[in-house]
């Protein structure tokens, strides 16, 4: 299975998600994760999809994606070319003795603490997806209260490749 990444650029209408995502349902496509908010211009939304299948099905899904009325553009971002980046919230259990050490591992990857309690503190940390699965990983000694993850968002570097509308 491949992962591909997909920007589109859509009219800001009532239901053009419902529908983008109803389009995934009915054929049975996988997405990964799904990001959407306004642009510059309020008129029209962007919308960071991220699909898995084999070089068939991807295309199948940009070819059907390119056929809802509400769609302006479509465009793959490629890693190389591109920026992604996530946002996950972190709420770990951690004693006031412990705290020290999710403290430096959260300087280590460039985290921010933005809530404490008594019994536990909340993490946000944005960055490309490898890296919020790393930090996960290294909380095993804690416990995980709740996890919040947005899925990623995504630019294209440059302006060789802006859509002015």
């Amino acid at each position: 299975m491949q992962k591909k990444v997909f920007q589109l650029l859509v009219d800001n209408n009532v239901g053009v998600l419902s529908r983008i995502s109803g389009l995934f349902a009915r054929r049975g496509y996988s997405i990964e994760s799904i990001t959407a908010g306004i642009t510059a211009d309020p008129r029209f939304t962007r919308i960071t999809i991220v699909a898995a299948g084999d070089e068939l099905i991807l295309v199948q899904i940009e070819k059907q994606l390119a056929k809802l009325i509400d769609v302006r553009e479509i465009k793959e971002l490629l890693p190389e070319r591109s920026v992604y980046r996530e946002l996950a919230l972190i709420k770990v259990k951690v004693p006031v003795d412990d705290r020290q050490g999710v403290i430096s591992l959260v300087d280590i990857f460039r985290a921010n603490i933005i809530d404490v309690a008594p019994e536990s503190i909340i993490i946000e940390m944005t960055g490309d997806q490898d890296k919020i699965d790393a930090f996960i990983s290294l909380l095993e000694g804690f416990e995980i209260l709740e996890l919040a993850r947005t899925g990623i968002a995504g630019l294209t570097r440059g302006t060789e490749k802006v859509t002015y509308l």
